[in-house]
Formats: structure tokens, sequence, C-alpha cells
């Protein structure tokens, strides 16, 4: 076979190899947990959102943008035009040996306006496109999942508001996951818990515990990812469905 035949097959092969339809990959699996850290099945992970490359650069820009559109811009200085009085010439301009003034409300003066001090109008807002959010939140939870500390839970429930109970809840986990250990008793934000739907008695008994952070998956961002090094997903089932359906066809 000449050279020229052997590139006209491989071209072709190529093509032929490109016209196939990609099946979507759900060849991942994680274990499903109950409240009590026992396993309690298994659930398959879409490449869609578990297998999505990391992307420094789109996820610090998506962060820094959230965190841009939480500040409220209320500090404010006033400037000389704002503060009170002034309105009278300190002293005549000439023959009192001392330098010339036109208001004590100059910013060189006690007292006077502030010179390029912060102002309330200036607007901190950044447009932070829908897909670019989820696909920074997809890298985020493929690199989280890669390193175990993504867990997925089918259900917290409680008879009633009780602290203690969720307490029990995350001594059992501390047991079974060594990336848990000592939350029961850490200040800083060490699980963040993404719910689907609103769960009162869950919310309530989880509040006084300051080293979890309760979340919903439909409102699960990278920020909220980040924050705590561990996540505990409830129902993955639909909160997988949800996910997927974030970016779309």
């Amino acid at each position: 076979m000449t050279t020229d035949n052997k590139i006209i097959n491989n071209t072709e092969t190529k093509i032929q190899a490109q016209k196939r339809p990609r099946p979507i990959s759900f060849g991942m699996e994680a274990i499903i947990y109950n409240q009590k850290a026992e396993e309690d099945g298994k659930i398959s992970l879409p490449e869609k959102v578990f297998g999505v490359a990391w992307n420094a650069d789109l996820v610090h820009q998506v962060v820094i943008g959230q965190n841009s559109n939480k500040r409220v811009g209320t500090a404010h200085t006033k400037d000389r035009s704002e503060v009170r009085g002034g309105g009278r010439k300190p002293w005549k301009q000439k023959g009192t040996g001392q330098a010339r003034h036109g208001s004590s409300r100059s910013p060189i003066w006690i007292g006077g306006g502030v010179t390029h001090g912060p102002r309330k109008q200036k607007n901190y807002t950044k447009k932070i496109n829908k897909k670019m959010s989820a696909k920074a939140l997809f890298a985020v939870l493929t690199k989280k999942h890669k390193e175990g500390e993504i867990f997925f839970v089918d259900d917290i429930n409680f008879g009633e508001i009780k602290t203690k109970g969720a307490m029990q809840v995350l001594s059992s986990f501390e047991k079974k996951i060594k990336t848990l250990k000592g939350i029961s008793t850490a200040k800083k934000p060490k699980l963040s818990i993404a719910m689907f739907g609103r769960n009162d008695k869950m919310y309530r008994s989880f509040k006084n515990i300051p080293s979890v952070v309760l979340t919903d998956v439909k409102s699960l961002n990278p920020v909220d990812a980040l924050n705590s090094r561990n996540l505990i997903i409830l129902k993955p089932e639909e909160s997988l469905k949800f996910l997927m359906n974030r970016i779309g066809k």
C-alpha cells in the first residue's frame, strides 16, 4: 500500500469516527448513605456534572463576580459640599498673617469634607452568564468528588426540632468519614448540606451548629461549594436531575 492510500484510509476512518454519536457516560458510581452513615445503595453519576475538567480561571472569575455582587456598597463619606457649616469665610483674605482660607469645611480642616473617600454611588455588580456559573460549579463538584469530599445521603429527618439529633447525625458521619473528624466541635464552616426543597425541622436543628452550613441544591453555586471542605447532597436522584438541567441542551 502506498503512502497516499494510507493517508486516505486514515482520513476516512477519522471521518467515520466523528460521525458516530458519543454516548453519555454514567460509569461513575457513588455510595448513598442514610442519616446513620450506613450504606443504603448506589447511584450513577453523570459525566456532565462530575466529569468536567478543572478550569481555575473560570472558577476564579465566577467566585470573584459572585462575591462582588454581594457587596451592598453602603460605605459613604461626605465631601466639602455635604458637611455641615463652613458658609462663612474664617477670616479676611489679607492682613492676619495666616494662610488664606475660604471655608472651614475644606478637606485640610478638622471636621471638613473627605477627599477621594468611598461613595455609595459606586456599582460593584458584575455580569455572570448562567452557563459560566453552571460550568464553574460542575468543575468544583468534579474536583471535590475526586478528592472524596462529596457524600450522598438519601435524606435526613427529625421527629422534632432538636440540636441533639443533628449532633447525632454528625457523630455518625465522623465515625464513617475521617475528613469530618471534629466537625461537631469546630467553629468554622466545615460541612455544607445541600437540601432539595425546604425542611424546617432539619434547618432549625442544624442552625445552632457553626461548622455546618445549609443551602438548597437549586441555589448551589461555586462559592457555597468552596466555603466548606465537605459537601453532603440530600435526595441525590432529584438533586442530580436538577443539576443536569442547569446548562440545558
